[in-house]
């Protein structure tokens, strides 16, 4: 199987158990010079060592991988796993990729989560521009995957947005001291009606 001209140019196989990478080296080797293919992924392929890494450097060391799009979990029938989306193309014209993260492109139907019209014509628009934009999509040099040990997941080039509410620690200082200041006159009184009911 090695000596497949589909598989061996990345010099690996894809696990059996685990053979998405083998789908896309398929994909990829059927691909016309100007082609593009866009193929559906469960997201541990992006990161996990072995075999996989080699395929995903190999994809990444010859410029194969133009898009990764991190989809919103419980879109499809049958998994929850937020699944991604990989677009490959033979004839790139930088050495980019672009990394979107469309996870909160959804909105919630019954039990599943759905892309709207406007979602996907968001994440279009997006994949058109390749603009950088804060915590959805970023364009990133061939040079920073590889230091990255040509981990592919969103999350590792696309910052998420900080949704924690945000504290403003001089209010709530005061408020803690006005608390402590109360607490002491309080004290105050009940030590003073036990001092008067001991007598």
């Amino acid at each position: 199987m090695i000596n497949d001209p589909r598989f061996s140019p990345a010099g690996v196989l894809a696990p059996k158990s685990k053979a998405d990478l083998a789908f896309i080296m398929h994909s990829l080797a059927w691909l016309v010079t100007n082609g593009t293919a866009a193929i559906v992924c469960f997201p541990g392929i992006m990161y996990r060592g072995g075999a996989e890494k080699k395929i995903r450097q190999y994809l990444i060391d010859n410029n194969f991988i133009d898009c990764i799009i991190q989809l919103p979990s419980n879109l499809f029938f049958g998994t929850s796993i937020a699944t991604c989306i990989m677009v490959l193309k033979r004839s790139k014209s930088d050495n980019k990729t672009l990394f979107i993260d469309a996870s909160s492109e959804f909105v919630k139907v019954t039990n599943n989560n759905r892309l709207t019209d406007d979602n996907i014509a968001h994440i279009v628009d997006e994949f058109v521009s390749r603009a950088d934009v804060d915590h959805f999509a970023r364009c990133v040099p061939y040079e920073e995957i590889k230091e990255q040990d040509y981990n592919l997941s969103v999350s590792t080039y696309v910052e998420a947005k900080d949704t924690r509410e945000k504290i403003d620690i001089v209010k709530l200082n005061a408020e803690i001291k006005e608390i402590v200041a109360r607490e002491a006159t309080l004290r105050a009184a009940i030590d003073a009606i036990i001092e008067e009911i001991e007598v």
